[in-house]
C-alpha cells in the first residue's frame, strides 16, 4: 500500500488539540480516526491484482528513431479501477510518458501508447508495470508491481548514410555503368563487342576477330575488348572494441563512430561488387559477419553491432594476423578502426602492421578530437596557453604514431567523428581507382 500527502496533512491537523488542550489524548483519538478512514478508503479501492497486461513492442529501432509501443491493460475484477500506471522502461529507452492515469471499468480493457526514443544502442528492456489504485478519499492506495517483459533492439543510427548518394555517384563514375575501352591499373576484362568507328585500335582482340571470319566472303568483323574497374575483391574491417573505444569524442563513443564508418564503407564496397567481412575484436571476437552480400550484409552488420559495448581491456594485437587469415587467405583491403592517440597504447598495433602489410593493403582509421584542435588554436589567456601546450603535445603524439604506421606500409585516415565515415569511403574509392585492392 501507499499513503498520500492528504493522509499526512490529516494527521498533522491533530497537533492543534495538543497545543490547545495540552494533552495527547486528542491527538491519539484523531490519529486513530484518520487511520480508520484510510483503512476504509483502502478497502473500497479496487485491487490492482485484478489487472492483466500484454505488451506489443517493435523488434528493432535505430538509435535516435522514435517508435511506438502499446500496453494493453485488462480489468478482470468486478470493480472499476482508477489510479496511476508506471511503465518501467530503462531510462536509455527514452520512454514517454513514464506515468499515466488509468480508469478501467470492470470487464473492460484499455490500451496506452508509449513512444520510445532510444539514446543508446543494444537491448533496451521493460522490466515491469506498477499500478497504484487510490480510494475515493485519496488517503491510501493499493500498489502492485507486475513483471511484464518487453525488449527492443536498438541498432546503430547509420547517420552517415547521407553521404551514400554522393559516394555511389563517384563509384558509378569510376566503375561506369558503361565499360571503358582502355585497359589500365585497377581494371579487369569485361566483355567483347563489335568494333565501331572511334574505338581505340589498341583494344582490338585479333583472336576473337579471326573466329568471326565469314568463310563465304572471307571478310572479318573486328572485335574489341572492354574493361571495367576490378570487382570481387576482399574488404576486411577490423574494429577495436578495447578500452580506448569507450572514450567519448564529440558526445559519441569512438566505437559508435567506428560502426558508422564501417557501415558506410560496407554499403559502398558491396555495391561495387566487393566482398566485405567484419570483425569486432579486443581479446576475443565480439562480433563477426562473413559471407553476406547486398541488403543482407547491412542487416547482419547492424544486428551484430547493436549489442556490442566497449570492454575496458587492452586489445590483443598479436592475434590479429591470425584473425585476418581466418577471414581470408587472399590479398585484401584490411581496414583497422582504432585509436592512435598515444605511442604507448599503439605499440601492439605497430608491432603487427609489417606482417599485415606484406600481404594486404592496410588502412588504419582513427577519430580525432575537435576539442583538441580548438584548444591548440586558443592562446587568449594563460590558462588557454597551458591547454594549448597540452593539446599540441597530444597532436604531436598522434602525428608520431601516424608516421610510424605509414613507415610500416599502411595508410592512415584521421578525421572528426562526423568526417571519418566519408573520409574512409573516399580513401576506399581512391584505392579502388588505383587498382590497389
Amino acid at each position: 500500500m501507499a499513503i498520500s500527502g492528504w493522509f499526512v496533512a490529516a494527521v498533522a491537523v491533530g497537533a492543534v488539540p495538543v497545543v490547545l488542550l495540552g494533552g495527547w489524548l486528542g491527538l491519539g483519538a484523531w490519529a486513530a480516526f484518520v487511520v480508520l478512514l484510510a483503512a476504509v478508503d483502502l478497502a473500497i479501492a479496487g485491487s490492482p491484482g485484478q489487472l492483466r497486461f500484454s505488451r506489443e513492442v517493435p523488434p528493432r529501432a535505430r538509435l535516435g528513431e522514435t517508435v511506438s509501443t502499446t500496453l494493453t491493460v485488462t480489468n478482470v475484477g468486478t470493480r472499476r479501477i482508477a489510479g496511476v500506471l508506471r511503465d518501467a522502461w530503462q531510462p536509455s529507452a527514452g520512454a514517454v510518458p513514464r506515468r499515466r492515469r488509468i480508469s478501467i471499468p470492470a470487464g473492460e480493457r484499455r490500451s496506452s501508447t508509449t513512444t520510445l526514443t532510444p539514446t543508446r544502442r543494444g537491448e533496451r528492456h521493460a522490466a515491469h508495470v506498477t499500478v497504484r489504485v487510490w480510494g475515493p478519499l485519496h488517503l491510501a492506495a493499493r500498489q502492485r508491481t507486475t513483471p511484464v517483459g518487453g525488449s527492443i533492439r536498438v541498432l546503430p543510427s547509420f547517420a552517415s548514410r547521407r553521404h551514400l548518394p554522393s559516394r555511389l555517384a563517384r563509384l558509378r563514375e569510376l566503375d561506369g555503368l558503361a565499360s571503358v575501352m582502355v585497359r589500365g591499373q585497377g581494371t579487369e576484362f569485361d566483355s567483347l563487342r563489335d568494333y565501331v568507328r572511334g574505338d581505340d585500335v589498341r583494344s582490338l582482340d585479333w583472336r576473337a576477330t579471326a573466329r568471326r571470319r565469314d568463310p563465304a566472303s572471307g571478310s572479318m568483323r573486328l572485335v574489341v575488348r572492354t574493361w571495367r574497374p576490378e570487382r570481387d575483391r576482399r574488404v576486411v574491417i577490423l574494429i577495436d572494441s578495447g578500452r580506448t573505444s569507450a572514450a567519448r569524442i564529440a558526445d559519441e563513443p569512438r566505437l559508435d563512430t567506428a560502426f558508422e564508418a564501417s557501415l558506410l564503407l560496407a554499403a559502398i564496397a558491396t555495391r561495387a561488387g566487393d566482398h566485405v567481412d567484419l570483425l569486432v575484436y579486443d581479446r576475443r571476437v565480439r562480433g563477426r559477419v562473413q559471407g553476406a552480400t547486398g541488403a543482407a550484409l547491412l542487416s547482419r552488420l547492424v544486428d551484430t553491432m547493436a549489442p556490442i559495448e566497449p570492454e575496458l581491456i587492452e586489445p590483443d594485437w598479436r592475434s590479429v594476423p591470425g584473425l585476418i587469415r581466418s577471414a581470408t587467405s587472399h590479398h585484401a583491403l584490411v581496414v583497422v578502426l582504432t585509436s592512435i592517440d598515444a605511442p604507448g597504447a599503439s605499440r601492439g598495433l605497430l608491432a603487427v602492421l609489417p606482417e599485415l602489410t606484406r600481404k594486404h593493403t592496410v588502412v588504419v582509421a582513427s577519430v580525432t578530437d575537435p576539442e583538441t584542435l580548438r584548444a591548440a588554436a586558443a592562446r587568449g589567456s594563460r590558462d588557454e596557453v597551458y591547454r594549448a601546450a597540452a593539446a599540441e603535445r597530444a597532436l604531436l603524439d598522434t602525428a608520431r604514431v601516424a608516421t610510424a604506421i605509414r613507415q610500416s606500409g599502411a595508410e592512415v585516415v584521421m578525421a572528426s567523428p562526423a568526417d571519418l565515415p566519408p573520409a574512409l569511403a573516399d580513401r576506399y574509392l581512391a584505392l579502388k581507382a588505383a587498382g590497389r585492392l
